[in-house]
This record gives C-alpha cells, sequence and structure tokens, in this order.
C-alpha cells in the first residue's frame, strides 16, 4: 500500500510498503478518508522537532472500517469513524481515570504518525490503511449528517484546543479569555473558537501573523496585532491565557497577562532541555500554569457533542484542501490547516 514517509526535512515520499493486518481480534483496519495536518505536522516536516526518520507521518484522521477482528463488538466494515491519535486501551488504570496520553497497555506517548516517541511504529493517516487496536475503545463513531471534512482534527488539534478553555470556563463561565498565537497556529485558532462557542464573555486573538489574524477575525474573535516576536507589554488581565506560541516570549507574556488567580495553559512543551519561568511573578498574582498533552480519546465526547449540537465547528479553521495524493507537496504548506481528502469525500 501506499504511505507518506517523512524521510527527513523538508524530504517527504510516497512508500510502497506492506498493507497492514489484523493481530488480535480486538484490532480493526480503518482506510483514512479525510485527514487534516496538525501544527506539529507542520514542525516535523520543517525539521524543528528533530525526530529522525524515516516514519509514516500524519495523525488526525476520519475514515472508514474496512475490516475487524473477531472480538470487535462496535464496530463492521463500512462504518466511518474518528480515529483519536493515540494509541489508548480504555482498560488498565491510567485510562480508566482519563489519563489515555500514557495508557499502560503500550508504550509511552505511542500514537500515529511519531514513530521516534514511543519507538513503534503504527503507521500514518496519509496511508491507504492503518490498524486501530482496542478498536471498541478508540474508535469514535462519525456523527450522522456530518460531512467528513469537519471531523479529522478531533483526532487531535481540535479537541485540544477545546479541552485547554472548557476546562477553565466551567469554572469562570463569565471569564475573558486571550489566545497568544504562533508555532500553534491551529491550535490557538481552535482554543479561541472554542473558548467563543462555550461562552466567554470576551476572546482576543493575540499574533504577529496577517492571515492568522484575518482568520481569528473571520472567526469572530478580537484580533490584535503584535510586533515582530511578541516584544511587548501585557494588553490587558485575563481568565485565561492560551499560550500557542511555543516561545520564551510568548510564555513571558502570557504569564503577566494573568489577572490575579487565573490560569495559563501552555499548548506545547518545548523542543529545548529546559524554559525559564517567572515563578516570582506567578506565586504573587497566583497564576495556574497548566501544560500537558491532551487526553485526546477520553476528551473526545465531549468536543464532538458541541461539534453535533452546532456550536463548535473545527471546519472553519480550515484554510485549503487538496488531494489524498497530492500530500506530499502540501503538507508543507505553510497556511493555518491544510484538508486531505480521497475523491468523492465531501
Amino acid at each position: 500500500m501506499r504511505q507518506l514517509t517523512y524521510v527527513g526535512p523538508k524530504v517527504l515520499e510516497w512508500w510502497d510498503v506492506p498493507a497492514p493486518r489484523l493481530q488480535l481480534g480486538s484490532d480493526a483496519l480503518v482506510e483514512p478518508l479525510a485527514v487534516t495536518r496538525c501544527d506539529l505536522d507542520l514542525i516535523i516536516v520543517g525539521g524543528a522537532s528533530g525526530l529522525p526518520g524515516p516514519f509514516a507521518i500524519g495523525h488526525e484522521t476520519a475514515g472508514r472500517v474496512v475490516e475487524v477482528g473477531e472480538a470487535v463488538k462496535g464496530f463492521a466494515p463500512g462504518d466511518l469513524v474518528i480515529v483519536p491519535f493515540q494509541i489508548s486501551c480504555g482498560a488498565c488504570e491510567r485510562c480508566r481515570r482519563g489519563h489515555t496520553n500514557a495508557c499502560a497497555a503500550v508504550p509511552f506517548r505511542s500514537s500515529y504518525g511519531m514513530k521516534p516517541l514511543s519507538g513503534v511504529e503504527y503507521g500514518g493517516a496519509l496511508s491507504d490503511l492503518i490498524r486501530v487496536p482496542f478498536a471498541d475503545y478508540m474508535l469514535v463513531r462519525q456523527p450522522p449528517g456530518h460531512p467528513l471534512s469537519q471531523t479529522p482534527a478531533l483526532a487531535d488539534g481540535a479537541t485540544d484546543g477545546f479541552v485547554a478553555v472548557a476546562q477553565w470556563l466551567r469554572a469562570r463561565p463569565d471569564g475573558e479569555v486571550l489566545v497568544i498565537g504562533g508555532a500553534g497556529q491551529s491550535v490557538g485558532l481552535f482554543a479561541g473558537h472554542a473558548a467563543q462557542s462555550l461562552g466567554a464573555r470576551r476572546v482576543v486573538y493575540l499574533d504577529d501573523n496577517p492571515g492568522r489574524l484575518a482568520k481569528a477575525k473571520a472567526l469572530g474573535l478580537t484580533p490584535h496585532e503584535a510586533p515582530p516576536g511578541l516584544a511587548m507589554d501585557p494588553i490587558g488581565l485575563f481568565a485565561v491565557v492560551i499560550d500557542a506560541a511555543a516561545t520564551d516570549a510568548s510564555l513571558a507574556l502570557a504569564l503577566r497577562s494573568v489577572e490575579h488567580n487565573g490560569v495559563c495553559q501552555r499548548m506545547y512543551g518545548d523542543f529545548k532541555e529546559t524554559t525559564p519561568v517567572a515563578l516570582r511573578h506567578m506565586y504573587g498574582v497566583g497564576v495556574t500554569l497548566k501544560v500537558s498533552r491532551v487526553n485526546a480519546r477520553a476528551e473526545m465526547p465531549a468536543c464532538l457533542a458541541h461539534v453535533t449540537a452546532g456550536h463548535y465547528r473545527p471546519e472553519q479553521v480550515l484554510t485549503r484542501r487538496v488531494a489524498f495524493e497530492d500530500a506530499h507537496e502540501a503538507i508543507q504548506d505553510p497556511t493555518i490547516k491544510v484538508l486531505f481528502v480521497r475523491e468523492g469525500v465531501d
């Protein structure tokens, strides 16, 4: 079968590789039909992640079940599904606690499209087939009446952005939200759009990129143009601040923009070993700093409920739609969010 393979920085090739097969009765095989490029995919492709190739790439997937093992009861060939990017069993103690980003049944950080993180090649979304272990738990049914183009980003980025604000706005439903955009270019917009859909009183999107500012305005957010590199003072104080720029400067600005006893959510860790954090300021103001990988499978149902209700529209963040077979070129497009679709997919 075909598999888009990350070979090295800015080098991607379609490889002919053996098609995956059912290994256990709890497995399913899924044909990816609609795939979105995650912000991390663009970082990987550019070489900034430092992850060594080759490995299959892509991990935000909606598709069709092709085959299921004899132990799979909840799904059948032909079913349309969303495949969360992290591998999780649903039965271990961590999964039962909702920590599906650290399932104890598989090597740590097991996921599609990122073999170096776990040492196990699970395949990538930009392939003809992927094997889904623990299918009855892993697979999430595509909501009837919703196009496949609307849901693949829920496998990671759209859910990540939603959760980043939902957990804090439950405690502060009248809070104002600031999103600092940057390297996490689509996840920041997802977070802003989600905050708006969840009823935040005001959502400000701050960035130094005109394209992302324009998209924020189109989403109904309040755009604020920042100087290059975010060399600036805070524009106000906010109950919730989302740092999606992932730089030292953005974190410093984010922490200084949190109101007393407010929250800063950092959407990424760092590619450096250590990161400067203004602990003295945080202590004095009472800032809660949260940084963590999303628990994709555990959080997807709540996020999907807002999508099916029409409140949260991840597809509105998309900026380019291309044919699946052109992914080797289009995945390097610097635009905000790329959708790869097979012929005939809505």
